[in-house]
């Protein structure tokens, strides 16, 4: 846990010292939430749900792809002597879930000033948004680590990632709708627990096969 923790911090330190990354991610985001608001207006809650949920693919994309990007040949070798795979991919998957569970809730604050606030249970849709952005961020520092290796990030990104994260989005977004009312579906409890499972398998999957990219 020590190497987790110590290379989690030095993603953070990066991440405070190297400023214009986060603000060039935060400024994608306000200004394509500004443009659906010159578009549409204030859409209708279905409308509003989905278009948030595609917001949220896409900034996870920019957000996490830059995870491996920035790792130099030299920089990677220098982690090879210090520290196992197991702990480089635990400490790249806590920081990207993280920093996607912050612009989640400044993409919601976002939507709610510019295209209104339709949500009427606003702590649990925080809640699912954080969740939501968890699932992403895990899927895509997984498929980043796979795509850095090819040396075709891009491009593999997109191939692998969107066929596995549409049925995520999918969840997510009906999972969403119980906030825009006060009823409550019986699936719900059902959904997380599937949603969570993705999660955790993701996270097992990424532990198994990361050690041998992590060799090449």
């Amino acid at each position: 846990m020590k190497s987790v923790i110590a290379l989690f911090k030095k993603d953070l330190l990066l991440e405070f010292r190297q400023q214009y990354t986060f603000y060039g991610i935060l400024l994608y985001v306000a200004s394509t939430i500004f443009v659906l608001y010159l578009a549409m207006g204030q859409p209708e809650d279905q409308v509003w749900n989905g278009l948030f949920w595609m917001i949220q693919l896409f900034v996870c994309v920019n957000a996490v792809a830059k995870s491996f990007l920035q790792e130099s040949r030299g920089r990677l070798l220098y982690f090879y002597s210090i520290a196992g795979p197991r702990d480089f991919i635990l400490s790249k998957l806590l920081f990207n879930v993280l920093l996607m569970g912050l612009l989640s809730l400044v993409s919601w604050i976002l939507f709610g000033l510019l295209l209104g606030n339709p949500v009427q249970n606003g702590l649990r849709f925080m809640g699912l948004a954080v969740f939501g952005g968890l699932g992403l961020s895990l899927v895509f520092t997984f498929l980043s680590a796979i795509a850095a290796r090819a040396q075709q990030n891009a491009a593999l990104m997109a191939i692998l990632g969107f066929p596995l994260i549409i049925p995520q989005i999918l969840l997510m977004m009906k999972l969403a709708n119980t906030a825009f009312s006060q009823v409550i579906q019986d699936s719900l409890g059902m959904i997380v627990l599937l949603l969570a499972g993705l999660d955790l398998l993701v996270v097992a999957l990424a532990i198994i096969l990361f050690p041998f990219l992590w060799k090449d």
